[in-house]
């Protein structure tokens, strides 16, 4: 694998862990949401990682011509967990019976995940910490 790869697999995990956050953070900002431009309540979003370029038996057979790229956001999709319903006749998104639906977010889920992302990111600094400390060394060596 060449240097400039392993630069690039690390930038690709940090952009991808980056719009995790993005993500993540747009629900904690959404989790009392009610009412959205589409109608109804606000619904959580997930991140759906892929690998760049190839899957991992076809590394293992020598199949693929490109080099490996790293990870990227296949796609954002929406939690389809239902709505939790709280009595609240007094509340103007409140239905006949006197029930808000609220948004499927749960925040103690979300700081996890945020946690989790955020030592994938730093997981990732550090391996281009290395990359960076390794040219350097290479460097020292052509001296």
């Amino acid at each position: 694998m060449a240097f400039l790869d392993s630069l690039n697999i690390s930038g690709s995990a940090l952009t991808a862990a980056r719009l995790r956050m993005d993500i993540i953070s747009q629900n904690i900002a959404n989790q009392n949401t009610t009412r959205t431009e589409a109608g109804g309540p606000y619904r959580r979003k997930m991140v759906v990682y892929q690998a760049e370029e190839a899957d991992f038996e076809s590394m293992l057979q020598n199949k693929i011509d490109k080099k490996v790229g790293g990870v990227k956001v296949a796609q954002i999709v929406e939690d389809q967990t239902p709505f939790t319903p709280v009595y609240n006749p007094s509340h103007p998104d409140a239905d006949e019976n006197g029930y808000v639906y609220m948004p499927n977010v749960d925040p103690v889920q979300e700081v996890l995940d945020f946690m989790e992302t955020t030592a994938m990111y730093n997981a990732n600094l550090t391996a281009l910490e290395a990359i960076k400390n390794m040219a350097l060394k290479a460097l020292e060596i052509g001296k």
